[in-house]
């Protein structure tokens, strides 16, 4: 509000001192600002006042504010200095991005695949349509949503505040502060349909293949289909947008076949479990203490008979008051009809789970307790989310004792605690601070060699977050393969979307893209289609057939990704995290921040680029 207030009214008085927010504590969005009543009723009333001013003008286009205007409302209403060099990418948040080109004449010998359809296939689809671009889909799925379509696990949802996992032109009146998956995929569901995607798509059909012809400069995908059937399709262009946690990765443990009850990922919830009567009186174990298995154990633990965790690894978990918290109508309101409000609300949210907390998670080499943290700032935060697990786990020193990780904050991504501890200390849960070894037919045996009997086993152990294009076979114009190319594990692109000897083809969440220190993923997304569209633009301007990366380029770049990443926590030695391979190389996240990447992927500069003219003999789509 005080930011709305600041804009309509261009008041300076709004600035004074009593007026101040606080700063947030971590992770919640600090929606009262720490304010007294009477503060926060005299701004309400400064906002109503405000917006009927404006109404009553004619409700003229709002205050384009410069990008240092930005910045100081944001140091002001966060209560805290937001680094000036945020600013251009919180105006484009508050004003919109920058104006699209124009869409060219329709060119029929640039057209493009794209590789799934999910946030990211769907993104690309609606800029290729605006652009002009033909283009086709392949899904693999009976429908749209990716990961979203495909986890349905019980307590699935976001971790990150919905109205920043949300497309930035596609704003929606979330239920809840914290989105979970049913309303994600309908609101995913319903982009689609108000964009017309589906009309692009081929549902059920995978690829498998995907070869550079050089000759002909175009791409020779190979499509499985529902029946089995192969097909290949010809584009110059080639976007992959399969997602990163998109193929389940299954452990190899002894006895998997031969356990008499169920066994399934957590990303193939078996639907017939769905029913609220299904679990009753099961002893039902999950394998894994993350993400997956934060959400899915709450959710069950009043539908089962008993419920065993078995944690190799365990989490550092922060306290959110509005995890469950729903949204108020008079807050969607105010998101309709109060010009900005929704704006500076994401605005806000950007700066507080995205980059806030990126600089203590560089490496001190004077801190004098290097084990369990890495410099002050993340002391203090080890601290803070110490006495929060503390005081939720009570008098149970056996859970302290197993809960307590013994690796830095945000080693892991961090943890919104929806009720965990609470699940732990319920009399039929058992956490069990140990791998696993083995599947009997009746149940786990640990790795201390304790047999646990079971009815249902779910394996929350994750993705193939660092086999990029995995199973995909994609081949370069050398003839080589990515798996040839990269190793199995190892994947090197320049800004994680373009790589040297694959001509043309775009990787969406790529190499290092995702987030490790919080932030919508959404964001990285539209950074990425943005870079996309403007080298595909490129490509048409100047009527090319190869846009490559050159190694030099790309070398230099992983270089820095490297040298960046050696100085961060999740280099750090104490614990093991999905973002490294089995070498120690960070491969999954990004090392830089959120505004960063912004800033690096705003425009294709050419030069970064092998470049020839598109030949005659470029293919048509068949």
């Amino acid at each position: 509000m005080l930011a709305v207030l600041l804009e309509l009214t261009g008041d300076e008085r709004w600035k004074a001192d009593r007026f101040q927010p606080t700063r947030s504590r971590g992770m919640d969005d600090n929606a009262t600002g720490g304010l007294p009543e009477e503060i926060r009723a005299e701004v309400q009333q400064g906002l109503v006042d405000a917006v009927e001013q404006w109404w009553g003008t004619g409700s003229p286009a709002r205050r384009t504010l410069s990008a240092a205007e930005v910045g100081e409302i944001l140091d002001f209403t966060c209560g805290e200095e937001v680094p000036a060099d945020f600013g251009p990418m919180m105006a484009e948040i508050v004003h919109g991005p920058r104006p699209k080109v124009p869409a060219g004449r329709q060119d029929d010998r640039l057209h493009a695949v794209v590789i799934g359809a999910g946030i990211a296939g769907m993104l690309a689809s609606v800029e290729l349509t605006n652009a002009g671009i033909p283009h086709v889909i392949l899904e693999k799925n009976d429908d749209v949503g990716g990961s979203w379509w495909e986890n349905r696990y019980p307590g699935a949802g976001v971790d990150t505040p919905s109205h920043l996992y949300s497309i930035t032109s596609f704003p929606h009146n979330w239920s809840t502060h914290f989105g979970k998956r049913d309303e994600v995929q309908t609101y995913l569901e319903d982009f689609a349909s108000v964009n017309d995607i589906r009309r692009h798509v081929r549902f059920n059909h995978e690829v498998t293949r995907a070869q550079f012809d050089e000759d002909r400069q175009v791409w020779h995908v190979t499509v499985r289909g529902p029946g089995g059937e192969s097909e290949i399709l010809d584009a110059p262009v080639v976007i992959s947008a399969v997602g990163l946690l998109n193929r389940p990765k299954m452990p190899s443990i002894p006895g998997m076949d031969d356990f008499g009850g169920r066994l399934f990922h957590s990303a193939e919830w078996p639907s017939e479990l769905d029913d609220p009567d299904a679990l009753r009186g099961k002893r039902v174990g999950i394998v894994g203490a993350g993400a997956s298995a934060m959400q899915i154990g709450p959710a069950i633990v009043d539908r089962v008979g008993s419920l065993t965790v078995f944690q190799r690894s365990p989490q550092w978990i922060a306290p959110n008051d509005d995890y469950f918290t729903t949204i108020e109508e008079d807050v969607h309101w105010l998101m309709d009809h109060v010009p900005g409000y929704r704006e500076w609300y994401r605005a806000r949210l950007s700066w507080i789970f995205n980059d806030k907390v990126y600089p203590s998670l560089q490496i001190d080499p004077e801190w004098e307790e290097p084990t369990v943290s890495i410099n002050a700032v993340n002391h203090g935060h080890r601290r803070f989310y110490e006495r929060y697990l503390r005081e939720q786990l009570g008098d149970r020193d056996d859970l302290i004792e197993a809960s307590l990780p013994q690796y830095p904050p945000f080693g892991k991504r961090m943890l919104l605690d929806n009720g965990w501890f609470a699940m732990l200390r319920r009399p039929h849960v058992e956490l069990v601070p140990l791998g696993v070894d083995a599947v009997t037919p009746t149940g786990l045996v640990d790795s201390e060699g304790q047999e646990h009997e079971l009815d249902v086993i779910v394996m929350a152990t994750g993705f193939q977050s660092v086999r990029v294009l995995y199973p995909m076979d994609i081949v370069g114009r050398s003839g080589k393969s990515t798996a040839e190319m990269w190793g199995e594990h190892d994947a090197r692109a320049y800004l994680g979307i373009t790589a040297p000897d694959l001509p043309n083809f775009f990787i969406m969440t790529g190499p290092n893209t995702a987030i490790g220190h919080g932030g919508s993923f959404i964001t990285i997304l539209e950074c990425q289609i943005r870079y996309i569209m403007d080298a595909i633009e490129l490509m048409r301007s100047r009527d090319l057939g190869v846009l490559e990366c050159r190694a030099e380029v790309n070398d230099a770049y992983n270089e820095a990704v490297d040298r960046q990443h050696g100085q961060m926590v999740w280099t750090h030695p104490g614990m093991e995290n999905w973002y490294r391979n089995p070498d120690g190389r960070v491969v999954a996240v990004l090392p830089w921040r959120i505004n960063d990447y912004w800033r690096m992927t705003y425009r294709v500069d050419p030069d970064d680029f092998h470049l020839e003219p598109a030949r005659a003999l470029a293919g048509q789509q068949r």
